[in-house]
């Protein structure tokens, strides 16, 4: 069943963002910050970082200790395809596509596994378009 914007941003509070850098101007920590301070839970996975914003980093999906759930993508639409297969394996139900990000085919595969798939969105202008203007 694909979710909705609302319903996924409702729902999963916890967020595995691949690509995440521990460099401010990098749009990942611009967005994962954002997140964070609106409460949700940040993991980071990216093989380059050990900590970012304040949580350990993990070098995969596959390395992160705990199941997850949505899976945000900041990584070239070359490298989504292994991502995505990483999610399935690791029994994520949402993969999101930042803004830029997309692939068509990697997204099927997502959706006959059973996963809801948002491509080529922005998480924190979807959030804060349902959210922020409520002032929650």
């Amino acid at each position: 069943m694909q979710e909705s914007i609302l319903t996924v941003l409702e729902h999963y509070k916890t967020l595995a963002v691949v690509g995440l850098s521990s460099k401010p101007a990098r749009p990942s920590h611009g967005v994962s910050a954002y997140m964070k301070a609106h409460g949700y839970r940040i993991i980071p996975v990216n093989p380059n970082e050990t900590e970012v914003l304040g949580e350990s980093a993990y070098p995969s999906l596959e390395a992160v200790p705990e199941p997850v759930e949505l899976v945000v993508i900041f990584r070239r639409p070359e490298f989504v395809r292994d991502v995505v297969e990483s999610a399935i394996r690791k029994g994520a139900k949402v993969i999101w596509m930042q803004e830029g990000v997309f692939d068509d085919e990697a997204a099927l595969r997502a959706q006959e596994a059973g996963l809801t798939v948002i491509q080529d969105r922005c998480i924190l202008k979807e959030h804060a378009k349902r959210f922020v203007a409520e002032g929650s």
